[in-house]
């Protein structure tokens, strides 16, 4: 398993589950959220064997600041490595609030791949925490627990710049960099990026068109028939939010 190793989003993917940190909202609300994406990117490799995927989910953000919600996403890697599970569901839960002009988020993440049934479990446990001022965010996650099926790799972690721009009439431009430690396992570690263009269709619709690539090590990151799935490419997706 270990050349097809790491999961899961689009960056964007998880806005929705980890995005950027955001003050405490005047009212509690429940959202859900549906979509499709040409391909599941998470930290810049491939999820879905460079395909689509379909993916949902359902926030609740209380007034106070604390919010949980699960994400869903169809993948595929699993069982190229040889595992017997199709999906990906996250479970979170954390707080956001602000400080002056500093908003903050800590929470907690699961990555559950039901029946995964690899040698090393590819279930994952990540603590979180993100700062934001003015358009930038930081984030670290810390796993707590093995990371995604690789063996000996608790405490392995994740940091995440990005910005967030609004370019008006709809369109907004995320640029982004982050650096994937794996512990224990030093040559699946690398570096990914990528910049998304959005645009907000009204009526709850969106679009987004990303180029999204890594320096990940071509030999440790491919699907059985040898390709690297954490290539530079164009990754289109399409979500609709009620």
């Amino acid at each position: 398993m270990k050349k097809l190793l790491v999961p899961s989003l689009l960056a964007l993917s998880l806005l929705a589950v980890t995005g950027a940190a955001q003050a405490q909202a005047a009212e509690s609300t429940l959202s859900f959220n549906v979509g499709t994406t040409t391909d599941y990117r998470y930290r810049g490799i491939s999820q879905t064997r460079l395909k689509p995927a379909v993916q949902g989910g359902v926030d609740y953000a209380d007034k106070s600041g604390f919010y949980v919600g699960a994400w869903a996403s169809s993948i595929k890697w699993i069982k190229d490595a040889g595992g017997d599970a199709s999906a990906e569901v996250d479970v979170y839960g954390g707080y956001k609030g602000a400080v002056g002009d500093v908003a903050y988020d800590v929470g907690f993440l699961r990555y559950e791949y039901p029946s995964n049934k690899l040698a090393v479990s590819a279930n994952t446990n990540e603590v979180y925490g993100a700062v934001t001022m003015g358009p930038a965010t930081l984030k670290y996650s810390h796993a707590v627990s093995n990371l995604f099926g690789f063996a000996d790799s608790k405490n392995s972690y994740y940091v995440d710049l990005s910005g967030t721009f609004d370019l008006g009439n709809g369109f907004s431009l995320v640029p982004h960099v982050g650096y994937q430690s794996v512990k224990n396992n030093g040559a699946y570690s690398y570096s990914d990026y990528s910049v998304t263009l959005g645009k907000d269709l009204g009526n709850g619709l969106s679009v987004s068109a990303a180029v999204v690539g890594t320096d990940a090590d071509k030999t440790m990151y491919v699907t059985p028939a040898g390709k690297f799935t954490g290539k530079t490419g164009v990754v289109v997706g399409l979500k609709y939010a009620f």
